[in-house]
């Protein structure tokens, strides 16, 4: 999955490039994910741990958000970030934990998602 920027105008939408429907995150549908994907993005850019960034999709009614955890790092010569989101759709809370890396300037590729476990 990866979150593409290609230029600096605000378009209000970010262009979507995945393999299938199955490498998207949080068992979110497709219509869902160019939402969280956007959230994700400026979740990545941050420099700092911040606060969570929300996302929603009236469209379907979920909802949710993506946190940045601790600072970047560098993995293979690139700066990569841990994050974790949460997808709420018809009462029903999930929660994922992910690594993505900066492949280029504005490009942040989705390494690895999976379930958050909670203790």
């Amino acid at each position: 999955t990866v979150i593409r920027n290609t230029s600096d105008d605000t378009t209000g939408s970010i262009p979507l490039s995945m393999a299938s429907a199955r490498d998207i995150p949080m068992g979110m549908s497709a219509i869902d994910w160019p939402h969280a994907q956007a959230a994700l993005k400026e979740a990545l850019t941050r420099t700092d741990e911040g606060p969570s960034v929300p996302w929603d999709n009236p469209a379907s009614g979920a909802r949710g958000t993506v946190t940045p955890i601790a600072t970047a790092f560098t993995r293979d010569g690139i700066p990569c970030r841990n994050f974790i989101a949460s997808h709420v759709k018809d009462g029903i809370e999930t929660w994922s934990e992910g690594l993505a890396c900066r492949v280029s300037a504005n490009v942040w590729e989705v390494k690895s998602v999976k379930p958050l476990r909670k203790s």
